[in-house]
C-alpha cells in the first residue's frame, strides 16, 4: 500500500472515531475493529503514559500495568521527545471531563 493510501485510510479511521459519542459506542467500535491483544496494548500504553505524566517510577508502572520496561521507555520517549503532544491533549481533556462530572 502506498503512502497516499495509508494517509487516506488513517484519515478515514480518525474521522470515524470522531463520530462516536459515548464510551459504549467507542467500546463497540473498537471491539469490532481491533483484536483483544491490540486493545489491551493500546489501553496499557495509555495508562503507562498517564502514570509517567504523574511522575510514577518504572517499577510501580510495571506493577500496575504489567507493561515491559521497553514499552514504558517507548511511551516515555513519545511523552518527552515528540512534538505531537497527543497524550497531553487527551489528559487535559480527561481531567476537565472528570472535574465536570464531579460537580
Amino acid at each position: 500500500m502506498n503512502a497516499k493510501m495509508d494517509e487516506e485510510n488513517l484519515n478515514y479511521l480518525f474521522k470515524a472515531i470522531t463520530t462516536l459519542e459515548t464510551v459504549e459506542e467507542c467500546r463497540r467500535f473498537f471491539e469490532d475493529l481491533c483484536t483483544v491483544p491490540e486493545l489491551n496494548a493500546m489501553s496499557r500504553r495509555l495508562m503507562v503514559a498517564k502514570l509517567l505524566s504523574e511522575n510514577t517510577v518504572y517499577s510501580e508502572i510495571v506493577a500496575k500495568t504489567s507493561a515491559s520496561t521497553a514499552t514504558i521507555s517507548r511511551v516515555n520517549r513519545s511523552l518527552n521527545y515528540t512534538s505531537c503532544e497527543g497524550y497531553s491533549l487527551v489528559f487535559e481533556r480527561l481531567k476537565a471531563l472528570e472535574a465536570e462530572e464531579n460537580n
